[in-house]
């Protein structure tokens, strides 16, 4: 895939997301599918370690109490007849990697941007997230839902790392302001499909209500050059799980 346009990346300034189709073939996004569902049916992760990773406060806040004994999804919202996906650190499978960093996500990365709730870099706007759905993102089964333009307002929280003893816990800096549901637009688009996010762009996605799983693949990049990634955030590399570099 060639690198953005300038009437693309104009469009990703202007509203902070961009969607970009046939960025992988039916044929790759089942080869994904099947491979998280291997890596999943062959996890056995402590139950210590296990996080329930939610972006409203009371649910982190519970799930701290609680450790519960099923991982975070981007299935979180279908029906519990589908297994739900956890987060994988990529950096723990090649296979994974190699997607993660192919040459095709460098053409489609824009910078600068920021992710700064959760993944928060001094100076800001150096973060952008991308979105891939395995299988069609529908009305129906859950597609993310943007405010376009909100990239430019500011951040009003950030959820920081907080220590219970020796134990690692989170919690919420700031609050979530109130958005109007009326000012969300729905992007639904089919598998293959990827989405740029700007990392301070108000964006959801609904209840899953159909009888359909919306699988999707959704990672973060930096820019490292005179990026710090903030010691508060509650993802931080290590010297055995670094960070791998998407340009070498």
């Amino acid at each position: 895939m060639a690198c953005l346009s300038p009437s693309q990346l104009q469009k990703f300034q202007e509203d902070g997301f961009l969607v970009l189709e046939g960025f992988l073939s039916a044929d790759e996004c089942v080869a994904m599918q099947q491979r998280i569902g291997e890596l999943v049916a062959d996890m056995d992760v402590p139950l210590h370690c296990r996080i329930e990773f939610s972006t409203q406060e009371e649910e982190q806040l519970r799930s701290q109490l609680c450790m519960p004994t099923t991982l975070s999804s981007d299935m979180s919202h279908t029906l519990p007849r589908y297994r739900p996906w956890p987060k994988v650190w990529a950096s723990r499978c090649p296979w994974w990697c190699r997607a993660c960093t192919s040459s095709r996500v460098g053409a489609a990365a824009v910078s600068p941007h920021q992710d700064s709730t959760f993944l928060y870099t001094e100076p800001l706007g150096r973060v952008l997230g991308i979105w891939i759905a395995l299988e069609d993102a529908t009305l129906e089964n859950g597609c993310l839902w943007f405010i376009p333009g909100s990239h430019t307002g500011g951040v009003s929280r950030r959820m920081v790392r907080a220590f219970a003893g020796l134990k690692l816990n989170t919690r919420f800096l700031g609050s979530e302001p109130v958005w109007d549901d009326s000012l969300f637009v729905p992007t639904p688009v089919q598998r293959g499909a990827l989405i740029l996010i700007h990392g301070e762009v108000v964006h959801k996605s609904e209840q899953n209500l159909s009888d359909r799983s919306r699988h999707a693949y959704t990672f973060h990049l930096m820019e490292s050059l005179g990026t710090m990634w903030s010691p508060e955030n509650w993802l931080q590399p290590t010297a055995e799980l670094p960070f791998p570099p998407l340009y070498t």
